[in-house]
């Protein structure tokens, strides 16, 4: 119920307009695949296409309110995906997640890490009984087989026949072979599998070394390692299997290379890219003041929540029974320690850069949850041997232990609904203030319009946030730049960067590179106030449109 509840919560905050500008170049080349007149790197590789299909087939229908709709569904199944094993009774942890949740609502855009996320849930829920539930029987009657099929589809997760195991295989190797044209981050569902592969190898030594070499029980086949073996090293090779699948190998390492900067061409990349750069990188220059420092606060609570729970609960070995119990042997692995490593893990990456916040919020929701609700089990369970303890006692003492409980449970409930009902009416708020799905505070919608009527000979210069709706409403006007940072040089960005500071540059180069037009935004992305001036004050450049956000410069003919 509560978990339901939370996935409500998410759908509901991720009702609001397309901020994120990447989805509108996204949109351009899912119609065709466009890049702009300036130089690329080679090789071209679009990892976003199936991404890209699925977002303008949404988009073709019902356009961006309905594309808002969808984001908003997928983002209430990926939590429901990871909170549904969430057990968690505290109301006012609920309404402290909820405001966590509406702060960072804004994190909830319509990105190629959606679909990430909605695949690392599924892994979150079939892999460890792909890996772990195992259940080998000798020698079964039809009878006892009969009797257990219902209690297969029941238990699908935890006791399934061979053909449901095989299936479920090829369902995780198709979905890693969509996730390969997806994201970039499919690198993620391969750690997450071989995170569950190698916790089966470390917990298949000690099953063999440790204590229970003396149980005459059923040990773990051999089978049963070579065909996880098989299916791991399947899932490695899955890119090779798209047509330009060899150039899809090595683009995790070029991300991995553009968000840390680890090589000298790339440091430009992750230090002026805002969605690259660190929380405290943030922090220290007062941007997001507020979002900053909860990222900051949540990922080190995750770190040390992942320690807690790797060094508190029991180890898989601690009990011979674990190796025998599908059960406790899927709780022991997944719970007690491939969880807080990916907590760990995905709590890392969000300390690297902001962006990757979406990657560790539901991971640390459902740990936290999770964990809440054992520790509110273990105060039951003192309190049960504390009420057995007090049988000797009055009636009126145990009466008022009752109502004082109930008080309690009672207050907590209404504090938590004040502070959703407060969250809501907020939301309300927010909604009703928007009067288009279409965020143009950031992107030129009218500027465009403008533009389509009043075409120019020349090439076009533009902001790179506001490329792929310039792309993606008027594809006969190539763009200078669009979010696609990875298709460009550090050289390249570098010199682009350096037009904001130096106008003379661009005036120089606009000169040799035969650029007629420019658009720049006012308000939302001030780097331009220079170079706006300078074109301005420049004799040879003319305001061609302009409104309170946005200003389209054009050369003068002589």
């Amino acid at each position: 119920m509560i978990a339901l509840a939370i996935c409500v919560a998410v759908s509901l905050f991720a009702i609001f307009p397309l901020t994120d500008t990447d989805i509108w170049w996204h949109l351009a080349c899912a119609r065709e695949w466009v890049t702009t007149w300036t130089p690329v790197r080679e090789p071209v590789v679009n990892v976003h296409e199936y991404f890209q299909q699925v977002v303008a087939f949404v988009y073709d229908i019902g356009g961006a309110p309905l594309l808002v709709a969808f984001k908003a569904i997928l983002w209430g199944i990926v939590f429901a995906l990871f909170l549904h094993r969430a057990k968690c009774r505290n109301w006012v942890v609920v309404a402290c997640v909820a405001i966590l949740l509406f702060i960072f609502r804004y994190q909830f855009e319509i990105r190629p890490v959606l679909f990430s996320m909605l695949f690392l849930g599924i892994y979150w829920n079939v892999l460890p009984w792909l890996f772990y539930g195992w259940r080998d029987e000798h020698k079964v009657s039809r009878s006892t087989q009969a009797k257990k099929f219902h209690f297969v589809f029941r238990k699908v997760f935890h006791d399934i026949t061979i053909s449901y195991k095989f299936l479920g295989v090829l369902v995780v190797l198709f979905i890693q072979w969509i996730w390969c044209k997806s994201q970039g981050l499919f690198i993620l569902g391969l750690i997450f599998a071989y995170g569950f592969f190698l916790y089966g190898l470390w917990f298949r030594r000690w099953g063999n070394f440790g204590k229970v070499r003396q149980w005459k029980g059923v040990r773990i086949p051999f089978r049963t390692l070579a065909w996880q073996t098989l299916f791991v090293i399947l899932l490695f090779i899955m890119p090779v299997f798209h047509r330009d699948g060899f150039n899809l190998l090595p683009y995790p390492f070029g991300l991995l290379d553009r968000l840390l900067g680890l090589s000298p061409s790339a440091m430009v990349f992750a230090t002026e890219i805002a969605e690259n750069r660190s929380p405290i990188t943030l922090l220290l220059n007062g941007e997001n003041v507020l979002q900053s420092v909860l990222m900051l606060v949540l990922c080190v609570g995750g770190i040390v929540l992942a320690a807690v729970r790797w060094h508190l609960q029991p180890a898989p070995y601690s009990s011979w029974q674990l190796s025998w119990q599908v059960k406790e042997r899927v709780e022991a692995i997944f719970v007690r320690r491939l969880q807080p490593s990916w907590l760990f893990i995905t709590a890392v990456l969000a300390l690297l850069a902001e962006r990757n916040f979406v990657l560790f919020l539901p991971v640390f929701l459902a740990v936290l949850l999770q964990f809440s609700w054992r520790h509110t089990s273990f105060k039951l369970q003192v309190k049960n041997r504390h009420v057995k303890n007090l049988q000797r006692l009055s009636s009126k003492l145990r009466l008022k232990n009752r109502l004082a409980e109930k008080s309690k449970n009672t207050s907590d409930t209404l504090l938590a609904a004040l502070v959703v009902a407060f969250l809501l009416g907020l939301w309300v708020k927010s909604v009703l203030s928007y009067d288009s799905m279409v965020a143009y505070q950031r992107v030129p919608v009218a500027a465009a319009h403008w533009m389509m009527e009043n075409p120019h000979p020349g090439r076009l210069f533009n902001d790179d946030r506001a490329g792929g709706y310039l792309a993606f409403m008027n594809p006969l006007d190539s763009t200078y730049i669009d979010g696609r940072f990875i298709l460009k040089t550090a050289e390249f960005f570098e010199r682009y960067l350096e037009y904001a500071k130096t106008p003379q540059l661009f005036l120089r180069d606009a000169e040799l590179q035969d650029i007629d037009r420019v658009v720049l935004p006012l308000r939302y992305y001030a780097r331009w106030d220079k170079l706006i001036a300078a074109l301005d004050s420049s004799e040879k450049w003319h305001v061609g449109y302009r409104d309170s956000l946005f200003v389209v410069m054009d050369r003068t003919q002589y």
